[in-house]
């Protein structure tokens, strides 16, 4: 273990959330807040624990290998999110430290799980803050840190496939750093246009900008009660095509920036994720067509949970908990599935579903047929055996790591459905559940212990588990 390069990289992590929490800093001054004074209190913490760690730590080896990269990006989250959550602690806006760090843990792992139950009474510059959380997580800090930081190996491939979720990562081109580059750019720019099509639709700048950070890192915080409910349809047409393209591989838009047409349709994925969401949208839009004054509304409230869902954001136009059995087992199993491989969504991924579905019929072909090589394809190639192996492994943990914590918060006196949803959507990084933690609840209720339970949970799912059941192996941290 590189130590010196971990705590290195670590403090560069901590510097730079020090310099975002400017952000919310200058909304504060804007709007002439006391909660400015968090904010000051946060970045001087900030400054002097990832100024310390930088400057005491000057590695002379630059090299990042798999365990250093899964070191530095499950100690860097859990370093963000202590510190963000100081400002909501600080000000006053939430008083407990633990519900202040399950808020920003959600945040920062774009889950959108609140314990607010007065989100309209927090100030603009916490409401602004825990939004931004969304869009920093949603691609993910450590690579941001990757494209700015001068000194970082090319090795650092190894951040970007710890952090960016999804069975298989790539570089879009040779350097990592430049693939980070190219990853922001696309990420803000389709950024710059929801908020565009937002404030063209009338939503006020300041709304328009929180709800484009939620869309874009599909999480989903809202700055209302009702969360996206009380704005126009066209509004939420928006949000439903927003947080669509954020579930979508972001390979895809690379190849239709270098005009390879061909290749981007030609993805699996893509047509597997697009084909399951339609036929989501239509089936519960006929199931619930008698619930509303028209086809339209079905179709629109249909569409817009559907994607609210598949792509893990967690935003509500209605209270899908009174909808019926039908819908609601639709919505469950899509909360399981999530969005695409390499996009800001959660959730098992499009791909892994594929690739275990293959697995499946190949195992059934091979029963039938002995003697005959069976192999599995994926977007026209055959997927290796360690590939195979990787979805296989990733799948028994992920079901693990959903029955433990629900185990332990099953603990609480609330109901199956309650608790079961709480931890798939913790889990799955979507934000709302199923009965008390629906559309129109909260988590307030949880203990501190299972807060903390469903804070780990969080993280575990944006991590997609290794980087941090890893750390706290005794064995990654031996030197090498």
């Amino acid at each position: 273990m590189n130590y010196k390069m971990v705590i290195h990289t670590i403090g560069q992590v901590v510097l730079l959330e020090a310099a975002m929490l400017v952000l919310p800093l200058l909304v504060g001054f804007y709007y002439h807040e006391n909660a400015v004074g968090s904010y000051f209190i946060a970045i001087a913490v900030a400054v002097v624990l990832g100024g310390g760690m930088t400057v005491l730590c000057r590695p002379k080896k630059h090299d990042i290998f798999a365990r250093e990269g899964f070191t530095i990006v499950s100690i860097s989250w859990l370093l963000l999110s202590a510190i963000g959550a100081l400002p909501f602690v600080i000000s006053g806006d939430i008083a407990s430290y633990v519900d202040a760090f399950f808020e920003t843990v959600s945040g920062f792992t774009t889950t959108g799980a609140s314990i607010l139950t007065d989100v309209e009474a927090m100030s603009r510059s916490n409401l602004f803050w825990r939004s931004f959380t969304h869009w920093v997580g949603g691609m993910g800090v450590l690579v941001l840190v990757t494209m700015i930081a001068s000194k970082m190996p090319d090795r650092s491939m190894n951040i970007l496939r710890a952090e960016m979720p999804g069975p298989i990562v790539g570089k879009l081109v040779p350097r990592a750093k430049d693939t980070s580059r190219i990853l922001y750019l696309i990420y803000l720019a389709i950024t710059a246009i929801v908020i565009v099509l937002l404030v063209a639709g009338g939503m006020p700048l300041f709304d328009s900008v929180v709800h484009a950070f939620g869309t874009a890192g599909t999480g989903g915080f809202g700055i209302k009660a009702d969360s996206i409910a009380g704005y126009s349809p066209y509004l939420q047409w928006v949000i439903t095509f927003g947080m669509l393209a954020f579930g979508v591989n972001f390979n895809i838009y690379f190849l239709l920036l270098l005009r390879r047409f061909g290749e981007a349709l030609r993805s699996t994925e893509l047509w597997t994720y697009l084909g399951i969401v339609a036929a989501s949208i239509a089936a519960i839009t006929w199931n619930i067509s008698s619930m509303y004054d028209s086809l339209s509304d079905s179709l629109r409230y249909a569409a817009f949970q559907v994607s609210s869902i598949v792509t893990t954001t967690g935003y509500a136009t209605t209270d899908f908990n009174l909808w019926p059995s039908f819908s609601k087992a639709i919505l469950l199993l899509l909360m399981f599935m999530g969005a695409c491989a390499g996009s800001t969504g959660g959730g098992l991924k499009v791909s892994r579903v594929v690739i275990l579905g293959q697995m499946i019929w190949s195992e059934i072909r091979r029963m039938v047929h002995p003697r005959a090589v069976s192999v599995v394809r994926y977007e026209g190639k055959v997927v290796d055996k360690d590939t195979l192996h990787g979805t296989a492994s990733y799948f028994a943990l992920y079901s693990l790591c959903i029955i433990v914590p629900f185990l332990l918060v099953s603990l609480e006196p609330f109901s199956f459905e309650t608790n079961f949803s709480a931890v798939v959507a913790c889990f799955n990084n979507i934000g709302p559940g199923f009965d008390m933690v629906g559309a129109t609840g909260n988590y307030a209720a949880y203990s501190d212990f299972s807060k903390i339970v469903l804070s780990l949970a969080m993280l575990l799912g944006r991590l997609e588990i290794f980087p941090l059941l890893l750390t706290f192996i005794p064995a990654a941290w031996y030197r090498r």
